[in-house]
């Protein structure tokens, strides 16, 4: 592969929110390919503590519906919002697959949590460059219930694992925004 068609990739990848994407199904086939290049995110010690829970369907709209059922739950009356509780249980409506990204601890606990986090990050990023490749639009969400202990049960995690929010997938009419950076790549570099 040219560089040039990696930067391509690197450089055109977009965030695509779940209601821009338009319900046609992603093949699981290609679902899976996407995990597998996941796969091969670096990982300090190999510890690969990536963990993704896949629901695609009906599937996915019990998750979602399961997600918005938690908020209610959940969250104390004076901070509910009724608008959160629609979108979150509407958000998989439009999308084909809902991703559960989740961190697994390593059994090494000479490896900081933070290399861990990073390592699924990397894992992440490696399957939106991959659904950027095959023109599928994708989303990384964290809100709702993502960081409370409600959703680590719920996915079934141990205490030392974390929910690192859930990855949309679909496709979308919507033509891909220009990408832009706010500051300079001068003001994030120093050179020594």
């Amino acid at each position: 592969m040219a560089y040039k068609d990696i930067e391509h990739v690197i450089t055109h990848r977009r965030t695509v929110k779940p209601a821009n994407m338009n319900g046609k199904k992603i093949d699981d086939a290609i679902v899976q390919e996407l995990l597998q290049l996941a796969d091969w995110a670096p990982t300090h010690g190999h510890t690969e503590p990536w963990y993704f829970m896949v629901y695609a369907g009906e599937k996915a709209q019990a998750f979602a519906a399961d997600h918005a059922e938690m908020y209610k739950s959940f969250t104390p009356a004076a901070q509910y919002i009724q608008g959160n509780y629609e979108k979150l249980k509407t958000q998989a409506d439009l999308a084909s697959h809902v991703v559960a990204i989740c961190m697994k601890r390593g059994n090494n606990p000479k490896i900081p949590e933070i290399e861990e986090i990073a390592a699924v990050s990397c894992a992440v990023e490696n399957i939106w460059l991959g659904a950027t490749a095959q023109q599928i639009a994708a989303y990384w969400g964290s809100g709702g219930m993502t960081y409370h202990p409600a959703m680590q049960d719920y996915l079934g995690l141990g205490d030392d694992d974390k929910v690192l929010g859930f990855l949309y997938l679909g496709y979308s009419e919507e033509a891909p925004r220009t990408g832009r950076r706010v500051k300079p790549l001068e003001e994030k570099v120093k050179w020594m």
